[in-house]
């Protein structure tokens, strides 16, 4: 259990962590943009707003199934910016394998935030049992 809840708040604090500095270091965004994206700013501030604020939203349980599958969402719209990354490889002050790696973790992250779609993150599920039919 502490486990569980150990991942899921370091979930939150990493998307709004992520999302906030959209808005620090929106440098390190443009530089990431596939080239002929159209208003590559606005997309960096608008990918910093969602991703704080679906972070945020897995804090409720109102919001946490939606927020899960907003993070979900806003990962594949960000998947070519981590294939420009790989491809302009040179232009980044980090080793050629990391981005590579960034890759397949993009998978590692929608299967995290997917975990948050179907139920509490502070529940242990069992076996689901039905109760006994009542025949006359």
């Amino acid at each position: 259990m502490l486990m569980k809840k150990f991942f899921f708040y370091l979930m939150v604090v990493l998307y709004v962590a992520a999302g906030v500095n959209h808005f620090l270091n929106p440098q390190v965004y443009l530089r990431i943009m596939p080239r002929p994206f159209p208003y590559p700013l606005e997309a960096v501030y608008l990918s910093g707003v969602l991703e704080s604020l679906f972070g945020l939203g897995l804090l409720f349980a109102a919001t946490r199934k939606w927020s899960a599958w907003g993070l979900i969402l806003l990962l594949i719209a960000v998947f070519p910016a981590n294939i420009s990354m790989a491809i302009h490889h040179e232009s980044f002050p980090v080793p050629v394998y990391f981005h590579y790696i960034r890759i397949p973790l993009q998978f590692v992250l929608i299967w995290w935030a997917y975990l948050y779609t179907r139920h509490d993150p502070f529940t242990v599920q069992g076996p689901q049992v039905s109760p006994p039919s009542a025949s006359r």
